[in-house]
């Protein structure tokens, strides 16, 4: 197990990061404490200087020491998040206000899932999604501003120190020994995932992921971790907040982890027949005449449209071409989600046959698509995907 890495300014954290390390070193750790300032790139502070994390940067020392602030940081974000991972971590701490907080964290998120990692952040009681992304990353509010030492701060130090001394002197139970599958769902196509999963067994060991943006991040940063041994990504619903402007949004980086290992995929399309929004007055203006279904008070989806559909059949085809790997891509004639199939509200035929259609001009040869003639929760549509997933695993 490689040391444990304290991070972060130590210009102006100085006595918070070497009171951490203390702490950690006291639990018997080995530290290493990482200066990341860009103010002086000639001081010593720490057993690795900023300037030796600095030339990591791809385009060298200089990049880093701007002499402004703001693309100083943003540049020593990017040296760090290259030179962190090439290192043998066993677990990382990192203190920071906003600034620091934006800068240690990508390097963060870099680091394999169950690697542990603590940010001890001035903004982490806020929105904490930019900085955790789609990683394990353990925020702790530091309540007063990390600025020295004081009665609060020792006892928020202190906790944050143990809490990563606890990850990495307690063994954790040896993990599942099946092959970890990835699967993405929503509530609207619970029924096929569950029947899927049912029907695999003991055979794989399951790894659902809610379809909510993160969800399929966090999926696919697993993949590039190598967790996962194959994926069932059924409900690609994300690209349609993505496309069309909804709160639950992939990255366009979406299915780009697929094609980078070549792991073996079945994919389809679930729940692109809507767009999620927050309750019913959040729903931006320009979209007041369209068709709406409440799921709760707080989410409200909006059924897309024909046009709508054909943006994301193209933007799955297009990812799909620069697969690798084994691939099968199913579509179910009968309906994409619960909602999607007659006498339901989303109901529309000619926005799944746009979707289809889509998917069927713009798939390269070596793609395999399959129709499948029924709905997407229909108990014959989980035997196509258990299928599928047999003969791109064989």
């Amino acid at each position: 197990m490689g040391p444990a890495y304290v991070i972060g300014t130590h210009d102006t954290k100085g006595a918070e990061l070497r009171h951490v390390a203390e702490l950690l070193r006291a639990a018997g750790l080995a530290v290493t404490s990482v200066d990341v300032s860009t103010s002086d790139k000639g001081a010593a502070r720490a057993d690795v200087s900023a300037a030796e994390v600095a030339a990591a940067h791809p385009d060298g020392v200089d990049a880093v020491f701007t002499g402004d602030r703001g693309t100083a940081v943003a540049a020593m974000a990017v040296a760090l998040e290259r030179w962190l991972p090439a290192r043998e971590v066993g677990g990382v701490l990192g203190l920071g206000g906003s600034g620091g907080t934006a800068l240690v964290t990508p390097a963060m998120r870099a680091l394999p899932v169950g690697v542990p990692k603590v940010m001890v952040s001035t903004v982490a009681s806020g929105d904490t999604a930019p900085y955790v992304g789609a990683a394990d990353i353990a925020m702790l509010y530091s309540v007063t501003d990390v600025a020295g030492l004081n009665r609060i701060s020792r006892l928020v130090l202190g906790n944050a120190a143990h809490m990563l001394a606890g990850a990495l002197t307690r063994e954790i139970p040896a993990g599942e020994d099946r092959p970890a599958v990835g699967l993405t769902m929503f509530g609207v196509t619970t029924p096929l995932v569950t029947a899927v999963v049912e029907r695999l067994g003991s055979e794989v060991d399951p790894l659902v992921f809610h379809a909510t943006g993160t969800g399929g991040q966090a999926m696919e940063k697993l993949v590039d971790d190598g967790l996962v041994s194959s994926v069932l990504d059924l409900t690609t619903t994300e690209v349609a907040d993505l496309l069309v402007g909804g709160v639950m949004a992939a990255g366009e980086d979406r299915l780009d982890a697929i094609a980078r290992t070549g792991v073996p995929y079945v994919g389809s399309v679930g729940a692109v027949d809507m767009v999620n929004f927050g309750a019913r007055d959040t729903v931006p203006a320009r979209f007041a005449d369209r068709l709406f279904y409440e799921h709760n008070p707080q989410v409200t989806l909006m059924r897309t449209t024909p046009d709508e559909n054909a943006a994301i059949g193209d933007f799955l085809a297009r990812k799909i071409n620069a697969f690798t790997g084994p691939a099968l891509f199913l579509v179910p004639t009968g309906g994409v989600s619960l909602l999607d199939v007659p006498g339901q509200p989303f109901h529309d035929a000619e926005a799944d046959a746009a979707l289809l259609a889509a998917l069927e001009s713009g798939l390269d040869s070596h793609a395999v698509l399959r129709k499948v003639p029924v709905a997407i929760n229909d108990p014959e549509f989980a035997d196509a995907v258990v299928a599928a997933w047999r003969e791109v695993t064989a």
